[in-house]
């Protein structure tokens, strides 16, 4: 196959280049041309300027949004037809079949800033005609950034491209929905003239209210479960939670409880704000609750966090993420719950979150959202929230093959994983993240409805947020085992208490 990408000749991107190196590296994909368009005659110079402010202001760098010389395009240039136009500036006129890409309806990346001006969360759809090839909704790992917002959507857009060419070459087709329709004006000089002064003031408070309370700040609530649980609740508990003291200089995190031998533990991320690198600790719980702070009991070079502890085979493992390295790692317990061996890789190269397990009709499934960049990629690069990706294996142990669907889901609000997913009723019910407006920011439960090698689908049961049973602005796990239920979200921790304290 020939794609021809037809771009915008008088601003391309640094995104551009990366699509079009990808595209020529894809098995099927014979040549890569580009046509060189006027681009959009309603793009906005001061929306370049917004950039460049945000960059200055949330002191982080810019990737895919950076402009690139003309002379960066030479490379691909080809005189034949081609099967295939990717139009990203919405005015293609070429007779050979065309996929447009569109923006909550808005074509081309004026589109996308008019959506993020608008607050929203974008709707990618990847138009053949009146048809939706394929579509996502595209989160942001920095919601205050437009800019960061941006770049994250760019990244995503790449991942839908190739895994809707990928469909194409393989004679896949996945499920139609109909198209969103064009609902927002371009974005106009007086919206983006009214942004500086909010993004300064919000710079300012936020530098404030770190100045004064350590930022995030996580906090582990339990209770002892003594009835229904949250799966079967749908909601808070009467009684509401314990919380998981913490001295205010670290906070605990990704509560994971197992029974092991009549003796329950809770595993969770430990983040001492000091350092800025999680590990891994346990605590056992008694009769009475935890005896004594967590314990640590894991640690690499990298940061850890989300323990996923399972009993299996005779011994006790843990997939934490460690996304950071690159990798998805298994670890054996030696000395439970300490003496944690590497037993295998089970990914590398991949920047994957919270990797979960489950067996289902004898076969091993692993689910995680996978970030569209390199491990050690800048901000930017791909929202870590948003991307669903399976794999799976004859055995817990691997070899693991990748769905060949992914990403299956792109969706903010729906692909995360927040726990262990839960045998219900005859369903796996499946703990997910609401990260939509911000990271971890409620929690949904999920019903699989299809998991095989040629699908995946889930339906949405219900959504728990923090309120008066869990205060707070989040909240993002959901675990139980050994009689114990746990959650987790935000809280406060005051730099001065906890500086007085010590």
């Amino acid at each position: 196959m020939h794609v021809r990408v037809r771009l915008d000749g008088a601003n391309p991107r640094r995104w551009h280049i990366s699509l079009l190196n990808r595209l020529s590296s894809m098995p099927g994909i014979e040549a890569v041309s580009v046509e060189v368009a006027s681009g959009p005659e309603d793009w906005p110079v001061q929306a370049d300027l917004l950039f460049r402010l945000e960059a200055l202001i949330f002191r982080l760098a810019p990737n895919g949004s950076l402009p690139v010389p003309q002379t960066d395009l030479a490379a691909w240039t080809h005189s034949a037809a081609p099967d295939l136009v990717l139009d990203l500036c919405g005015d293609a006129t070429a007779p050979d079949p065309v996929w447009r890409v569109a923006y909550d309806g808005g074509l081309g990346e004026t589109g996308l800033l008019a959506s993020l001006l608008a607050g929203r969360v974008p709707r990618l759809d990847l138009l053949e005609g009146d048809a939706v090839i394929a579509s996502g909704r595209l989160g942001a790992d920095y919601r205050g950034s437009i800019a960061l917002s941006f770049e994250d959507a760019l990244a995503r857009t790449i991942t839908i491209v190739l895994a809707a060419l990928r469909d194409r070459l393989a004679g896949r087709a996945r499920a139609a929905v109909p198209p969103a329709r064009a609902t927002l004006p371009a974005p106009s000089a007086r919206i983006l003239a009214s942004r500086p002064a909010r993004l300064v003031a919000r710079s300012l408070v936020g530098r404030l209210y770190r100045l004064c309370y350590h930022a995030p700040h996580w906090r582990t609530g339990w209770r002892f479960l003594r009835g229904p649980d949250l799966i079967d609740l749908g909601r808070h508990p009467e009684g509401g939670w314990q919380v998981l003291p913490d001295d205010g200089r670290r906070f605990y995190a990704d509560p994971f409880p197992l029974a092991v031998a009549g003796t329950t533990h809770v595993f969770v991320e430990e983040f001492p704000h000091a350092t800025g690198k999680a590990i891994i600790s346990a605590v056992r719980l008694g009769p009475d609750g935890p005896e004594g702070p967590p314990v640590p009991v894991l640690e690499e070079p990298y940061h850890l966090s989300y323990p996923f502890v399972f009993a299996q085979a005779g011994a006790i493992w843990m997939v934490p993420e460690s996304s950071a390295a690159g990798t998805v790692d298994l670890y054996r317990a030696t000395r439970y719950p300490g003496g944690w061996v590497k037993e295998a890789t089970l990914l590398s190269g991949v920047v994957a979150s919270d990797a979960t397990l489950v067996e289902q009709d004898g076969r091993w499934w692993m689910f995680a959202t996978v970030r569209d960049a390199p491990p050690g990629a800048p901000p930017g690069s791909g929202c870590h929230h948003d991307a669903l990706h399976l794999w799976s294996a004859p055995d817990f142990r691997g070899p693991y093959t990748p769905h060949p669907a992914n990403p299956v889901l792109v969706d903010p609000s729906f692909a995360r994983p927040a726990g262990r997913i839960v045998a219900r009723d005859g369903a796996l019910i499946r703990p997910v993240q609401d990260c939509a407006h911000g990271y971890g920011r409620a929690l949904s439960l999920a019903r699989i409805d299809r998991l095989d090698l040629d699908g995946f689908a889930q339906t949405v049961l219900s959504r728990i947020e923090p309120g008066p049973a869990w205060p707070g602005s989040a909240l993002h796990t959901l675990n139980a085992g050994g009689g114990i239920e746990c959650i987790d979200g935000s809280g406060r921790a005051s730099r001065l208490k906890a500086r007085f304290a010590a």
